[in-house]
């Protein structure tokens, strides 16, 4: 039984490189796989043996605490605390939490990374090996993007650089880290703000390098991504839709007889079905939605309430209560809540890349 009970997730932020989404929605709640993509996090943790869950918040916010609530759908109890002074870097989201961690291992989770494997095995290696701490690491093709772990010649893990100009190696240290009791405050009373003004995770993981701290780390063989950018979570999505094994793509629409059907579909309770429908795996359709004369898939996620009538679609992520009614090819989009993309006039062969903020309105 695992003796991390305890786990911080990320739910703050202000995710500017997802404009124009994040204007009006948390990054955290864009779905991957038709489920907010916190969800994803929390359980990840909850399978690998956490039972308290304590989530970062922007001042103000209350859309994440509605949608994921206290913790009961998973079996365990979720608090909410607002990261005070602004935005003061990763490691300050741990220092703010120290009263609901008090003197107890734990993990910290930024929410925004997927990974596809279980972290169970690296929380065991963790417990079995009395580490003070355990990172995460996977190779990456811009290593300069994160913090990079330093090796010495014997291959000892002996530091950790934040976003190197010329990065030594092409490893990352994701977002999944373990500590054990204590030792993260000691450490941040002894860092400073970097250049950019914010307390660096990789401060805290130098710290424990360069005063004699066990520090393990264990390379992520399975997928991992760090959904910053709109194509990530595409990538992601797309990953998350072939791993679900068939038994969870079921149907709960009594007209589909008539839709044409390939692959792996889920399909919500009250969707309506017109004539002419092709749905190509995998594919999920949320609840309420209505198609008709239109191809959808692979790869597409459809929230609540979407309509989508004439349009081929691939490879996309469709935001609730969406209108997509004229003769169009959309592939990887990211397309936000309520938009409305109307036929106006003219013919066109071409398929469209959108990335598309809430409550607009196209005519095409």
């Amino acid at each position: 039984m695992s003796k991390i009970k305890k786990a911080i997730l990320t739910g703050g932020g202000r995710a500017t490189r997802l404009y124009p989404i994040t204007t009006t929605i948390n990054k955290h709640l864009l779905p991957l796989a038709n489920k907010p993509m916190i969800f994803h996090a929390i359980e990840k943790v909850v399978e690998a043996g956490v039972e308290e869950i304590f989530i970062n918040t922007n001042p103000g916010e209350t859309e994440l605490q509605k949608y994921i609530g206290d913790g009961g759908r998973w079996g365990i109890k979720i608090k909410f605390f607002e990261q005070t002074g602004g935005p003061q870097g990763i490691a300050h989201v741990v220092k703010e939490a120290e009263k609901f961690i008090g003197d107890d291992p734990f993990i910290f989770y930024l929410s925004d990374n997927i990974v596809l494997g279980s972290v169970k095995e690296m929380v065991k290696e963790f417990e079995d090996k009395n580490y003070d701490c355990m990172l995460a690491l996977s190779q990456v093709s811009d290593p300069s993007r994160f913090g990079v772990p330093q090796f010495d010649e014997q291959g000892n893990l002996v530091d950790v650089i934040e976003k190197p100009t010329n990065p030594s190696n092409n490893f990352a240290v994701t977002g999944i880290y373990l500590y054990g009791p204590k030792i993260f405050f000691k450490a941040f009373d002894n860092i400073e703000k970097s250049e950019r003004g914010e307390y660096e995770i990789s401060s805290i993981h130098s710290y424990f390098l360069k005063n004699n701290y066990q520090v393990g780390y264990k390379e992520i063989t399975g997928w991992w991504k760090d959904t910053g950018l709109a194509n990530d979570l595409l990538v992601a999505n797309k990953l998350l839709l072939n791993q679900i094994d068939s038994s969870q793509f079921t149907v709960h629409s009594s007209k589909i007889d008539d839709v044409q059907i390939l692959g792996k579909v889920k399909v919500g309770s009250g969707v309506r079905f017109g004539s002419g429908v092709k749905l190509v795996g995998p594919v999920i359709i949320g609840e309420n939605c209505v198609l008709e004369n239109c191809e959808v898939g692979p790869f597409v996620t459809l929230s609540s309430g979407c309509e989508v009538r004439y349009a081929k679609i691939k490879d996309s992520i469709i935001l609730e209560n969406c209108v997509i009614d004229c003769d169009l090819k959309i592939t990887e989009s990211l397309i936000g809540r309520g938009v409305k993309i109307v036929k106006k006039s003219g013919e066109g062969d071409n398929g469209q890349r959108m990335i598309i903020g809430d409550k607009t309105v196209l005519e095409l």
